[in-house]
């Protein structure tokens, strides 16, 4: 669908906030692959959203208990039904194809796309409405609070974050005069009537980063957007192991910070401390260096700290500031090897990916 297209359904679509404010049942719509330890804690906090009227899981061709155990929520919770994906077509990522098939059986005029490991808290659904309401937003979505449980994720969560507050800050994604866009598939809420003149998952089949895209096309197309964090609304551990980190930080990180070589090249410069280095190495043959390194490298990690507080993690988190650091570059230039040679893996499926600028411009 062309951006003049769009705009054209979006004008003819009953999207502004005046007719919002009026019908405000919620269907909420939960992919799931493989997620037999997180999914009875997701519909369990969702089905408690008295804003909520249904909860659809989309099973992804699971091979563990995961529809079992959404069968069992289900038994138990009127509002709770299962659907099966069958697996995507060609051209789809297999998330975005089984969110468009829970979207196309979704019956509330608000549909909340959220993960299955996404826990929301009493009165998130509600908020998220409001901020509908205030805003005139058709989309608003939610950065959710990290769990970090282990030294890997008290590392590299934050560090990201932080990076992309810079990238995507929400002053600038909820300006209609601004070109950024941006939003979170942790949970994110659209409005139908939005959703369907976009062009629905549809418009985003083949992207790994489809959450950012849906934004950009919202935004392009005139909807407005309301983007914050979700401390104290839905909390995530997104990853149960250092190698599920690295994969999907591997999928999605070359193409948040911009896409690019020359973005990438960009985002290493400004995030590594290569000055704290330079003079650290000197050190090593002039005493007064190493004494200005460790200086300069204690004022790195107070400026991070303040990030750290600014985005709502603990200070302590300092501590991890040079592994963090050592870790974010590694898995950009890891995802950036990856796009450029044109595929992903994530979930134990391959994906083929176009990405402009790959050639090295």
């Amino acid at each position: 669908m062309t951006e003049t297209n769009i705009q054209r359904a979006a004008s003819s679509s009953v999207s502004d906030s005046a007719s919002r404010s009026v019908s405000t049942g919620v269907s909420a719509i939960v992919p799931a692959r493989n997620e037999e330890a997180v999914i009875a804690t997701c519909l369990e906090s969702l089905v408690a959203q008295p804003e909520i009227t249904e909860v659809i899981v989309v099973d992804d061709e699971s091979t563990d208990r995961t529809a079992e155990i959404v069968r069992e929520v289900a038994t138990r919770r009127g509002k709770v039904r299962l659907l099966e994906s069958g697996g995507p077509p060609d051209g789809w990522v297999g998330k975005n194809y089984a969110l468009s098939v829970g979207a196309r059986e979704a019956k509330g005029d608000w549909l909340l796309f959220t993960d299955a490991d996404a826990e929301h808290l009493p009165g998130s659904t509600a908020q998220a409405l409001e901020r509908a309401r205030e805003s005139g937003a058709a989309l608003v979505s939610f950065s959710p609070e990290q769990i970090t449980e282990r030294w890997y994720d008290r590392a590299l969560l934050p560090f990201v974050y932080c990076r992309l507050t810079k990238l995507y800050s929400y002053d600038a994604v909820n300006d209609p005069k601004s070109g950024v866009a941006a939003a979170n598939g942790q949970y994110l809420m659209m409005h139908r009537a939005t959703y369907e003149a976009i062009g629905g998952h549809g418009s985003v089949a083949g992207e790994v980063l489809e959450d950012v895209a849906l934004a950009r096309i919202a935004k392009r197309a005139g909807h407005g957007i309301w983007f914050g964090s979700g401390s104290g609304a839905v909390r995530v551990r997104m990853y149960r192991s250092f190698a599920a980190m690295w994969e999907g930080w591997k999928k999605n990180l070359y193409r948040l910070v911009g896409g690019t070589p020359r973005a990438a090249l960009s985002e290493l410069d400004a995030s590594l401390p290569w000055m704290v280095i330079l003079v650290l190495l000197v050190g090593l043959k002039l005493p007064w260096a190493l004494f200005l390194g460790v200086i300069l490298l204690l004022a790195r990690q107070l400026g991070y700290g303040l990030q750290l507080t600014r985005n709502h993690y603990p200070f302590s988190f300092i501590v991890y500031y040079v592994p963090a650091a050592v870790l974010y570059a590694a898995v950009l230039w890891a995802s950036y090897r990856s796009h450029v040679a044109g595929r992903v893996v994530w979930k134990g499926r391959e994906y083929q990916v176009q990405v402009p600028g790959a050639a090295g411009k």
